[in-house]
């Protein structure tokens, strides 16, 4: 199945002009760059709330880890990790193969283990 959607994605592409795609590209670059700028935000914003949350005193009495201290970066963490995969898609974790991949690996193992 995999292979035979690859051949349509390909015949697709032949048929757009290079503005389509070039506009396809676009969009996807935009995608990136918003992700992106959407992490130095949590990042600096995170970054804002754990220092502004730091003072000697708490630190030595074990107030610093507190829940409210971290809970911030814990959700919008859980938000930026949603925002990465609609941006990556699912090919972060399940690469572009890999399902012939583990077809081939499964057909081996039947085979070796099938009496002849």
């Amino acid at each position: 199945m995999r292979r035979s959607r690859r051949m349509f994605d390909e015949l697709k592409a032949e048929n757009y002009n290079p503005d389509d795609r070039y506009s396809m590209a676009y969009k996807r670059v935009k995608r990136i760059k918003g992700f992106y700028i959407h992490a130095l935000v949590y990042l600096l914003v995170n970054l804002f709330i754990i220092a502004s949350s730091y003072n000697k005193n708490s630190f030595d009495s074990g107030d610093f880890f507190r829940w409210e201290t971290f809970s911030t970066a814990l959700f919008w963490g859980i938000g930026l990790l949603a925002h990465g995969l609609s941006v990556f898609g699912r090919n972060i974790f399940f690469g572009q193969n890999w399902e012939e991949k583990k077809i081939q690996e499964f057909m081996e193992k039947d085979k070796s283990e099938k009496w002849e």
